[in-house]
C-alpha cells in the first residue's frame, strides 16, 4: 500500500531542488526573494532553506543564501568518474597549443550536453559560459557529434523531451534539417556548427568512441566565423582534431 505521504516528501524534495536552482541562478538570494519567487509561506521557504543550510548545501552570508561550495566536490567526483577524463585533458591541451584555438570536451547525460574539459590555445576566444553549464544538443557541433552515434529512435527520444530551441537564426529548428545534418556527421565523421549557438561562434566536432562503441563524449575545436569557416583553416582544424581523437580512441583500448 502506498504511503499518503510519499508524494509529499517528493515535493519537497523537488521543491529544495528548485530552490538550489534559483539561487544558482540569480546568483544568491533572500529568504524574502525566494519567498516570492516561489509564492510560498515564508516560515516554509525558511525551513527549506534552513535544512539545505544545515545540510551544507547552502551557505549564508549575512542575509543572502548561496549555493556552497560542497557541491565542487560532487561535480568533481562527478567528473572523474567518467572513464575519460585523465586521458583526454592532455589531449585537449596539445590541441589547443597546435590549433591555437579553444577547445571543448562535452559529454552527453540526460538528453543534454555538458562541457566538463576545456583548453584554449593563443589566439583562442574566452569562453563566456562556466564548466559544466547544460546545452542543448542540436545547437552545437559536438552536441550534433554526439547524436550521430545515436541511434535515430533514441534521437526522436531526446527531441521528443527537450525539442529544437532556437538560440540564434542560424539555429536548426527542424527535424528534417537537423538528421540531415546528423546523416553528413555520420558520414564523415564530424559536425559544423555555424553560429548555432552564439553568433559569429563557428565550431567543428568530433565524437569519441570506445571499444564496444560506446560514445564517450565529443571534442570540438571553436572560433570566430572569419577564421573557421575558411575552407582550407578548417579542414587544417579538422584533420588535427580527428588525429587527435584517433590516437585518444587508441589509448583508451589499451
Amino acid at each position: 500500500m502506498s504511503n499518503p505521504d510519499d508524494k509529499k516528501r517528493v515535493g519537497s524534495v523537488k521543491t529544495a531542488i528548485d530552490i538550489l536552482t534559483y539561487l544558482r541562478d540569480q546568483n544568491g538570494a533572500t529568504l524574502t526573494e525566494v519567498t516570492n519567487a516561489f509564492d510560498i509561506h515564508k516560515s516554509t521557504a525558511y525551513v527549506h532553506l534552513q535544512t539545505l543550510l544545515d545540510e551544507k548545501l547552502v551557505a549564508k552570508e549575512e542575509n543572502q543564501y548561496h549555493v556552497s561550495l560542497f557541491f565542487l566536490d560532487y561535480g568533481t567526483k562527478a567528473r572523474s568518474s567518467r572513464t575519460i577524463h585523465n586521458l583526454i585533458k592532455p589531449k585537449m591541451r596539445r590541441l589547443a597549443e597546435e590549433t591555437g584555438e579553444r577547445v571543448q570536451f562535452m559529454v552527453e547525460e540526460h538528453g543534454r550536453g555538458i562541457y566538463i574539459h576545456r583548453s584554449r590555445g593563443d589566439i583562442g576566444i574566452k569562453a563566456s559560459s562556466r564548466i559544466g553549464v547544460v546545452r542543448y544538443l542540436h545547437s552545437s557541433a559536438a552536441g550534433k557529434a554526439i547524436l550521430s552515434q545515436f541511434s535515430n529512435a533514441a534521437i526522436e527520444n531526446i527531441l521528443d523531451q527537450w525539442g529544437l530551441p532556437k538560440q540564434t537564426p542560424n539555429t536548426i529548428t527542424d527535424r528534417s534539417e537537423l538528421y540531415d545534418e546528423i546523416e553528413q556527421a555520420r558520414e564523415q565523421g564530424y559536425a559544423i556548427n555555424k553560429e548555432e549557438h552564439i553568433e559569429g561562434l563557428w565550431a567543428i566536432g568530433a565524437p569519441v568512441v570506445s571499444q564496444d562503441d560506446t560514445v564517450l563524449g565529443s571534442l570540438s575545436i571553436s572560433g570566430p566565423k572569419e577564421r573557421i569557416s575558411n575552407d582550407k583553416k578548417r579542414s587544417e582544424l579538422r584533420d588535427t582534431l580527428l588525429a587527435i581523437i584517433n590516437e585518444t580512441e587508441l589509448e583508451n583500448r589499451k
